[in-house]
């Protein structure tokens, strides 16, 4: 180690991407909070669209009592689920067929589900005991739909059930559909890369099944499907898919519109916002993934997207998200416009009536700061009306304060609460008075009379003033080329807005030094028994959303890896040791598991991945010769071996890159057969281990305990199975997992050793830090490097390493 000391400040160690989008100054704007007076802005009359009548049939599955009423609620998922429904009684036809005639608009996709009322109103809910979102049909002319409701979510019938399982696939080339929605009797399914999907637990009869396009690129397609008893209905879906047209979107907005404020579009599909996904106080768009309008120079509001033609499309004009600052009617009423997508590039012109809803005035909310706030940061604020919602962007003044001015909807509210956050990671990156996801937060009264609120943000939670690093500069030897120095994005607390932040995170992980990121997309286990493992919008990236990540970081030069990864509702651990483990589950897991490496092989080979990485510590109960987490035996299949053998077979086949295995390493135990890494490509070690009990341990002293392990219990693996090994290295801000304290201190002291470690060991072929948060830089005790000093060290030491700095 030489005597060469670099002294840098944390605040400057990440480059940080301006978000010009939300960022926009409005200091630019002379006191841009002054109302004017207002003028009534002119409202076009659109053209009405055609409309057809419904009728609504369900079968129940029991009589109703004499004080209950059964309804059907036409839901809005762009206000949000819960918030703006409508409801339409309905009539019995016996005493079990319960009717209703709506009348709706012609060629419409509609969201809906019933509702028992009696004392409170119970919705319905599926065979298997999930919550219905919601069913879905496209009016097709007069018609009647046929439907049979399954369950109550306050009872539990035993009836006979079967399952629809099909695939969706292009019309005309045949080709696969991934990321589609299929939905019968409110159970849905997002297709994967094999246009694969199953819709388990249906009751037995005829059911409407719909294919929908997320963002409308296909025709949906509709027809009847019949289920019967304990068997699979198979199904083939051919989708048409739309030609994209340019619509120009041209909004006049109330005098009363902040200046400078971004307006966006809030709508049903995906590219305006809609996550399809239940997300925090039942809302389903984000803010952050919505279009945002320029403002042009007659006043008005602009802008240009490519949507597919023939698309339908709901939508709305926001200062906030589809519920917090939308646009409404002159009564008051929410305002929610609807549009089929021409045939041609056309533009749509239209007149917002009011933010407002109500008599109560306008809140303008100022908060001021930390000067040391990272500089790439927005500052959300989150309401609270009954539970907290999702985070909005604040919009910057300059000097450290942001604002946000809330005009609606107040007239319900009286009073609520609100906080500040970093990055929309509210609950996480919190204002220091209003920490925590069960914080009471700031409260806030409304009034005829406007009101400025100011607030003073003292702190942030998880993120102090950055202090000098010193970094002692060292001998590095480069490596030749293939040195793989990369970062792992975490999968822990995904949000649909993480989106947004991608780009600026990849500009950061690029100022390290890294020449790869290595992605952690994941599917849910929603149930162990019947097993269900698929995507779950919102807790899992959509195909598109990996596909758009991967993209912008090969855009940037980086090298692109797939890590996928399940998320569990608990534990990997409690999953195990709750399924049942006898034969047909575990030939179900090996088929929902085979699935899951297909698709994101697919994903990798059609992105242009650079690698693929399968395994990780959450399998060895499902490898050859794995046990239970108690160390029970796992009840595998006589061909286990085979099994995982056609697996890597099968991937290989889809994707031509490298394949990586993700080797778990605890003291003394490197657990994975044999045959299965000569299957790879290379050895992905995830790496973890303590290097020393010593609380007087020095650097030095765990440099040469990761390098005892190295030799002694990894090298001889390498040489055996002559694979590259990449180190996958993983520890926490704190002396151990269990700590109270922070420590940001041990962290860097753990890389640098091993980082001494890997520099004398040319064999070792890549140096990855795992658990980076993309959001936001949190100075806590994840395992995460953004914004600590362990950040530091890796600007220094892996330009070096890859000889990209000499």
């Amino acid at each position: 180690m030489t005597s060469a000391v670099l002294f840098r400040r944390v605040s400057v160690a990440i480059a940080t991407l301006a978000l010009a989008a939300q960022a926009c100054s409005l200091s630019l704007f002379q006191n841009p909070f002054t109302e004017s007076a207002p003028t009534a802005a002119p409202i076009s009359t659109p053209v009405p669209l055609p409309t057809a009548q419904v009728t609504f049939s369900v079968v129940l599955p029991e009589p109703l009592t004499a004080n209950e009423t059964l309804s059907l609620i036409l839901l809005d998922e762009v206000t949000g689920l819960e918030l703006n429904g409508r409801q339409y009684p309905m009539s019995p036809r016996d005493t079990l067929t319960y009717t209703a005639a709506l009348t709706l608009t012609e060629h419409s996709v509609i969201k809906y589900r019933y509702a028992r009322g009696g004392a409170t109103q119970i919705l319905e809910d599926s065979s298997a005991g999930d919550s219905i979102r919601y069913r879905m049909m496209r009016v097709d002319g007069a018609m009647e739909v046929n439907d049979i409701l399954a369950d109550w979510s306050d009872k539990n019938y035993a009836r006979p059930t079967g399952s629809i399982l099909g695939r969706v696939l292009d019309l005309q080339s045949g080709a696969a559909l991934p990321n589609m929605l299929v939905t019968a009797a409110g159970v849905q399914s997002i297709t994967d890369s094999a246009g694969r999907f199953e819709l388990a637990h249906l009751p037995i009869g005829a059911h409407n099944l719909l294919a929908y396009s997320l963002d409308g690129s296909y025709q949906s397609l509709q027809q009847i499907a019949l289920v019967a008893e304990n068997n699979e209905t198979p199904v083939e879906l051919r989708l048409q898919s739309a030609p994209l047209v340019q619509i120009t979107f041209v909004a006049a907005a109330p005098s009363s519109t902040t200046p400078g404020a971004p307006l966006r579009m809030a709508g049903n599909l995906l590219q305006f916002g809609n996550t399809f996904a239940d997300l925090q106080g039942s809302v389903s768009v984000v803010a952050d993934r919505m279009p945002i309008m320029s403002l042009q120079a007659d006043g008005r509001y602009a802008v240009t997207l490519s949507l597919p033609a023939g698309a339908y499309l709901q939508y709305k004009y926001t200062l906030g998200d589809g519920f917090w600052n939308a646009e409404h009617e002159r009564s008051g009423a929410w305002a929610l416009r609807e549009l089929f997508v021409p045939n041609e590039n056309k533009t749509i012109e239209d007149s917002i009536a009011t933010w407002s809803a109500g008599d109560s005035a306008p809140i303008l909310f100022e908060a001021s700061v930390p000067a040391y706030t990272p500089p790439g940061d927005i500052i959300y604020i989150q309401f609270n009306a009954l539970v907290w919602m999702q985070p909005l962007p604040m919009w910057p003044l300059g000097n450290n304060v942001w604002a946000y001015k809330l005009y609606s909807p107040l007239n319900t509210l009286g009073s609520f609460n609100y906080r500040y956050c970093r990055n929309g990671q509210c609950g996480i990156a919190d204002d220091v008075a209003t920490a925590g996801a069960t914080a009471s937060g700031r409260k806030a009264i409304t009034s005829f009379t406007a009101q400025d609120l100011k607030d003073t943000v003292s702190a942030w939670t998880g993120y102090n003033e950055p202090s000098d690093v010193t970094v002692v500069g060292a001998t590095i030897n480069p490596r030749t080329g293939g040195f793989v120095a990369g970062m792992e994005f975490a999968s822990t607390y995904y949000r649909p807005n993480w989106s947004y932040f991608m780009p600026q995170a990849l500009v950061n992980t690029q100022a390290l030094g890294a020449n790869a990121v290595i992605f952690t997309p994941t599917w849910t286990y929603e149930k162990v028994s019947p097993l269900k493992f698929a995507i779950a919008p919102g807790d899992d990236p959509l195909w598109t959303d990996s596909a758009v990540m991967i993209s912008q970081a090969r855009a940037l030069g980086l090298n692109a890896i797939l890590f996928p990864s399940p998320n569990f509702s608990s534990t990997s651990a409690e999953f195990w040791q709750s399924a049942p483990r006898d034969a047909q589950w575990q030939e179900d897991w090996f088929k929902t598991y085979r699935a899951f490496a297909l698709n994101y092989a697919d994903l990798a080979a059609q992105s242009g991945a650079y690698a693929l990485v399968l395994g990780g510590d959450w399998l060895a109960p499902a490898l050859p010769g794995g046990s239970l987490p108690d160390g029970s035996e796992s009840n595998l299949p006589d061909d286990v071996e085979a099994r995982w053998a056609s697996i890597l077979s099968d991937v290989r086949a889809r994707f031509k890159g490298q394949v990586w295995w993700a080797l778990p390493y605890s003291k003394a135990s490197v657990g994975a057969p044999l045959s299965l890494l000569q299957n790879v490509d290379g050895i992905y070690l995830l790496w973890s281990v303590p290097l020393s009990s010593d609380p007087a341990a020095t650097k030095l002293d765990y440099a040469n305990a990761a390098g005892s392990i190295l030799d002694n219990e990894i090298s001889p693996l390498v040489s055996l199975v002559k694979k590259p090994l990449i180190l996958a290295v993983s520890y926490p801000s704190a002396s151990s997992a269990a700590a109270l304290n922070v420590n940001l201190q041990i962290q860097a002291d753990m890389y640098e050793a091993l980082l001494m470690a890997v520099n004398e060991r040319a064999w070792v072929s890549g140096f990855v830090s795992r658990g980076y948060y993309p959001p936001v830089a949190l100075q806590d005790k994840s395992t995460s490097v953004r914004g600590k000093p362990a950040a530091d060290l890796l600007w220094y030491w892996l330009p070096r390493l890859t000889g990209a700095v000499r």
